[in-house]
């Protein structure tokens, strides 16, 4: 019997797991190459992942709402479907294991003793201790934990040698080690963890401390998980972050003008719509190449400078939740390919057909508040970014036109323009020139320009 591992693949920058959502095949059934397998989501975006052979599906090795890491085998197919292969047992010795199935070895299996090993989890697990929000653990070492009766008040003393002091397994095998021959490791001061690096979910949107009753005529609604996540991601960014916000006025005459004079055409043409939004992203992109420092993240001390432009779209959901596709290499494309772009993510983000790579790697961000009549706006920075845009409703105004043979009053549309910005890295004359330079650009489009 040949077998087939379907597993976790890599679903885009810094995403490390996944959990399972709906598996769409079960044991037993016969699969096509290219047939999806399962549903995933991740806290950037939900997707299928396929089957790359055809083949008899022998064997679902993780449950629905399991959280699986990437590069882990999620089920194992029968390529050859031979007819002794029955979907309820074990797959053969070979087969490689997900991480998280698998017995792992302990401490003692380290030191030389290959016959102790930590047990394997079964359904009827229960979770340590309530976290304490401070430190993000992964399945795996929660599991390791589970089994070795460590508390998360335990696992927050522990030091982590992972990226932002995540706690690996390796640690945790050291502090067992130690632990079990009465070293006392070094510990972690839980007051000096940063509670902002990896937060829970749970520690972000309802802390402890806040009590409230709830009258018997109100609704309790449990937040679903993008909802959570965005929560989550939000006061991430608020707590990481000094926001500023910088506002100013655009006269939007030429673009108005260009607009109208060009939707119909290019509906007739494209079958698509001439919105506004392209417009913006443009004069953004232009913006940013004037001031490449508005265009950086942070890492620690260090700023990273980005050479390419790609700009994140906030797209408003039919659930009211919200998406953030990336145009990327904006500096690069045409008015017409901008265009193009943004159509077509705006369109994938609503219909949820958006893979992972069409969602990561943004470097700025626009949110269209005047989407929805609002004139102005300060919104949160999409970590790890460090400044977003907010474009308002174009309303016709009353303003005053100065020239060299006097001042008029006219009635012009105008926009309300915003820049949040990230205050450790970007102070206020450089995010009110990138604001200066991003308004010329549209105040001074080409009304002429063809599409």
């Amino acid at each position: 019997m040949a077998n087939y591992e379907v597993v976790v693949p890599k679903l885009g920058e810094s995403v490390i797991e996944a959990t399972i959502t709906k598996w769409l095949k079960n044991e037993g059934d016969m699969i096509m190459e290219d047939d999806p397998v399962a549903e995933i989501a991740t806290d950037k975006v939900d997707t299928e992942i396929p089957s790359l052979v055809s083949g008899k599906l022998m064997k679902v090795l993780f449950r629905e709402g399991d959280v699986v890491p990437v590069g882990a085998v999620l089920a194992i197919i029968d390529t050859v479907g031979s007819s002794d292969a029955i979907a309820g047992n074990e797959p053969e010795p070979g087969v490689k294991q997900p991480e998280t199935c698998r017995s792992e070895t302990t401490l003692a299996a380290l030191s030389g003793n290959p016959e102790s090993t930590i047990r394997p989890v079964t359904d009827e697990t229960h979770e340590p201790a309530s976290a304490s929000g401070t430190r993000f653990y992964s399945p795996l070492v929660r599991n390791i934990a589970l089994q070795e009766n460590i508390s998360f008040t335990e696992l927050d003393s522990i030091p982590g040698s992972g990226k932002d002091d995540r706690l690996t397994k390796h640690d945790l095998f050291s502090y067992l080690k130690e632990r079990q021959q009465g070293v006392k490791p070094p510990v972690i001061q839980v007051a000096e963890v940063n509670p902002i690096k990896e937060p829970s979910v749970a520690a972000a949107i309802a802390p402890a401390a806040i009590q409230q009753v709830i009258p018997g005529a109100d609704r309790i609604v449990e937040m679903d998980r993008i909802r959570q996540l965005i929560a989550s991601h939000m006061v991430k960014s608020v707590q990481t972050s000094p926001h500023v916000t910088s506002f100013q006025e655009v006269d939007m005459s030429h673009v108005v003008q260009w607009r109208e004079k060009n939707k119909d055409t290019f509906f007739k043409r494209e079958k698509e719509k001439l919105t506004y939004t392209p417009i913006i992203i443009e004069a953004i992109a232009k913006a940013v190449r004037d001031f490449p420092l508005i265009n950086v993240s942070v890492d620690g001390t260090k700023i990273v400078i980005h050479k390419n432009v790609n700009i994140g779209m906030a797209v408003s959901l039919p659930n009211f939740n919200l998406i953030v596709p990336v145009i990327r290499n904006a500096h690069e494309k045409s008015l017409l390919g901008i265009v193009k772009s943004v159509n077509d993510l705006a369109e994938r983000a609503r219909i949820s057909k958006l893979v992972p790579d069409e969602i990561s790697g943004g470097t700025i961000s626009l949110t269209n508040l005047g989407s929805f009549g609002s004139l102005m706006g300060t919104p949160i920075i999409n970590q790890p970014q460090t400044a977003i845009v907010a474009v308002g409703a174009i309303k016709k105004r009353v303003v005053v036109l100065e020239s060299p043979e006097g001042d008029t009053i006219a009635i012009r549309p105008v926009m309300i323009i915003s820049v949040t910005y990230d205050h450790r890295v970007i102070d206020g004359s450089l995010g009110g020139q990138f604001l200066a330079s991003l308004a010329q650009y549209l105040e001074t489009f080409d009304s002429n320009q063809p599409i």
